[in-house]
């Protein structure tokens, strides 16, 4: 190892990075340090700590109503997400590689219109008649579909490249294994660490998504968010107590994640 990469150059990129990690976490533990305040309003640092505003969140019927009811909107459009998009993946890397490109492009739609725009559209051809969804569960679990698929699809199929799918699969078929048993027994295993990715950046985004829950639901079926907005005049240190709680489930959530992944290993 060169002396440079212990000389200033090295000292000032991890003084540079370190700087940008403390930036990064200051609001975050400002948010912190106010949910647990007292008081803090003239002073530089709270006149107290307190659990308080926690335990006022987390014993509110309505926060956990709505909690649970984002887990349940989040977690179904999952599930559908992925008995959906993994046959529909291994059907076009096997058998139709050429339709891959045709794919990128398709899968990205979503993005291309505004959630806004997308929600008026919606209200319109599910508004009323037979299927008139506004204002349920299902219409989300759908809208949230359709914004997971480009994180699945990107993230799996960088797992499908890496894994070289028809090489695996000519291995299982030489030693007897139908294509179904192939897919599910050599295939599906290479593909839990793409999986794992997928799920938690899609989860990350949908449980924090407001605009189609707002604009579609509303308080008929409140989400997370949709309450986090509706609670926007009440004190600031039980907000600041419901945000950090978000964070906390998230990360506690991806490093669960990640030890399993890699007890698996």
């Amino acid at each position: 190892m060169s002396r440079a990469e212990h000389g200033p150059a090295a000292l000032y990129h991890r003084v540079v990075v370190w700087l940008l990690f403390l930036i990064l976490l200051l609001p975050l533990a400002g948010t912190l340090l106010y949910s647990l305040a007292t008081s803090w309003s003239a002073t530089i640092l709270p006149s107290g700590l307190t659990f308080h505003w926690y335990l006022d969140l987390w014993s509110d019927a309505r926060f956990l109503h709505a909690f649970g009811q984002s887990l349940i909107v989040c977690v179904g459009s999952l599930a559908l997400s992925v008995v959906l998009v993994l046959p529909l993946l291994f059907v076009v890397h096997y058998h139709f590689p050429r339709l891959d490109a045709l794919m990128n492009i398709l899968i990205l739609l979503p993005f291309a219109v505004p959630p806004v725009v997308s929600s008026v559209g919606l209200l319109q051809l599910y508004g009323s008649g037979p299927m008139a969804m506004v204002g349920t569960p299902w219409i989300l679990i759908g809208c949230y579909f359709t914004v997971a698929l480009p994180f699945m699809y990107r993230a799996i199929t960088n797992n499908l490249q890496a894994i070289n799918l028809r090489d695996l699969m000519d291995a299982a078929h030489l030693l007897g294994a139908s294509t179904f048993t192939a897919a599910l027994l050599v295939v599906l295993p290479n593909l839990r660490k793409g999986l794992l990715v997928a799920l938690l950046l899609s989860f990350s985004f949908l449980f924090g998504e407001f605009v189609f829950a707002n604009l579609l639901v509303g308080t008929r079926y409140e989400t997370l968010q949709v309450y986090l907005n509706n609670m926007r005049n009440s004190s600031g240190h039980f907000n600041s107590a419901l945000v950090i709680s978000y964070f906390l489930f998230v990360l506690v959530l991806t490093w669960a994640a990640n030890r399993l992944n890699k007890d698996k290993d």
